[in-house]
């Protein structure tokens, strides 16, 4: 019995273990802009070629925590491919010709729903074991069920209204 629990417990430590890193940075945030000039090869009347500025072109996409998007690479080479499975994407959503725009849209509702998950985990698991308010208690497959309905429109009301809200911020970038 010891051997499993020291083997399951190195097990979960190794999981957590960091990956080897090449280069480390510190910054939570870097934005370093570089600003370049697109020139134009003419030649004119006698043949000889010139050189002419033309303007500037807009800055490359600011890196977000060290991620630089790379458009050769799959799902623009967002971190998170990790051994063994490397690239893992079994339903196509980072197809090829996808935007970087819904790759971040893809991302962000990524991580919402895996917050909504563990909260309902938790809540799945503390709903039957405590009695919670308009006396609902026994099995949490029950619980929906036993709630009157005013409070249930009021909670599907709250819901919409939070998600309506957070879709029409999206993924864009807090002011710092």
């Amino acid at each position: 019995m010891k051997a499993i629990l020291v083997s399951a417990t190195l097990a979960t430590v190794a999981a957590f273990a960091p990956a080897p890193v090449t280069q480390t940075s510190f910054a939570l945030r870097s934005t370093e802009t570089t600003e370049e000039t697109e020139v134009a090869v003419t030649a004119n009347e006698d043949g000889a070629i010139k050189m002419d500025d033309i303007s500037p072109i807009a800055p490359s996409v600011a890196a977000i925590n060290g991620w630089v998007p790379d458009e050769y690479a799959p799902c623009f080479g967002l971190p998170g491919a990790i051994a063994p499975t490397g690239f893992f994407d079994p339903l196509g959503f980072a197809q090829a010709g996808i935007s970087l725009n819904e790759v971040k849209r893809n991302r962000e509702a990524e991580v919402m729903h895996g917050r909504v998950a563990m909260i309902a985990s938790v809540g799945y698991l503390a709903g039957e074991a405590v009695s919670g308010p308009f006396n609902i208690n026994g099995p949490a497959n029950d619980q929906l069920q036993q709630m009157p309905l005013p409070a249930f429109i009021f909670l599907t009301v709250a819901i919409a209204t939070a998600e309506l809200k957070r879709a029409q911020i999206g993924w864009v970038e807090p002011d710092f």
